[in-house]
Order: structure tokens, then sequence, then C-alpha cells
């Protein structure tokens, strides 16, 4: 009966200890398109927009802003995330394509993701100039600043002037 037990316990713990393994295995997301290399070999400079539309498929996104010609940007990304941490970026490939006003090849370029930096949309926070203050720096900000005889700026009950 105890054998039975324990062989019952330690397959509970074993079982246990392997569910708690498989939660620390990442999961690797795949996002975003990138077409295959020999694809990307057959872009050449004067070549129609559409032309390279037809070969590579649509864009991963363009050019929002048309400075001297439009752009098309082919993005993928591999993302791994363990268990409950924060999602890593590990690769990013960029296959930048620029036209000229005439909608022909210009420039070609791969970058990847040591040639830029992760900027995150959605913080909700906007960069200030200035000084960034912590709640200590805030709170006793003004230590020494005091007037008590009231004769400098904005001094009265009514403000500056004769009061």
């Amino acid at each position: 009966m105890t054998t039975r037990r324990s062989l019952l316990r330690n397959g509970v713990m074993g079982l246990a200890a392997l569910a708690a393994l498989a939660g620390c295995v990442p999961t690797v997301d795949y996002r975003g398109y990138l077409p295959r290399g020999d694809d990307l070999q057959k872009v050449q400079v004067g070549m129609s927009k559409s032309e390279v539309e037809a070969l590579l498929g649509s864009p991963s996104t363009t050019a929002t802003v048309k400075y001297h010609g439009d752009s098309f940007y082919y993005i993928s990304s591999v993302v791994e995330q363990e268990a409950f941490f924060k999602p890593e970026v590990v690769d990013r490939q960029i296959f930048a394509i620029r036209f000229d006003e005439s909608d022909r090849v210009q420039s070609f370029a791969n970058y990847g993701l040591e040639d830029g930096r992760i900027i995150d949309f959605n913080t909700r926070e906007t960069p200030t100039r200035g000084k960034e203050l912590s709640i200590l720096q805030e709170l006793f900000r003004n230590v020494g600043r005091f007037d008590p005889g009231g004769q400098g700026p904005g001094a009265g009950p009514m403000g500056p002037g004769p009061f």
C-alpha cells in the first residue's frame, strides 16, 4: 500500500516538474513577410513599382511621406517570450526599396535588428525637454526659497502693487 502511494506521489511530482519546465520553454512567434533570398536578388535598379510588386508581393508597409518618391518595406520579425516575461525581438529583417518620382527603383537595401532601435509606440508618454525630478526632489525643491517678508514679486493678497 505504501509503495503504491509513493509511486503515485512520485508520478505526480514528476508531472508537476515537467509542467514547470514546459512553462520555461520560449514561445517563438514569426511576424511579417520577407520574400525569399533569390527573389530579393532579382530586384534591379530601374524596375517599375508594378514589376517589384509582381515579383515580391505586397509590401508590409510603404512610406507615409513621399519626399522624393515612394518606398516599399518588407519586414519580418522573430519574437520570443518565456512564460509571463515581456516578449523580446530576437531577429528582424527589413528589405527597403526606394523609388524615384517616376516610380522606378532608385535604390534598395537590407537592414537587420542591429541597424535600428526598438521604439515602443504604445507607451502613451510624451518625452519632454528639461529635467525629470524624482518625488523627493519635487517635495523639497522649494526648501530655502521661502520669503517670510513677502517683499518678492506677487507678494500680498492682491498680487504685486502697493498692498
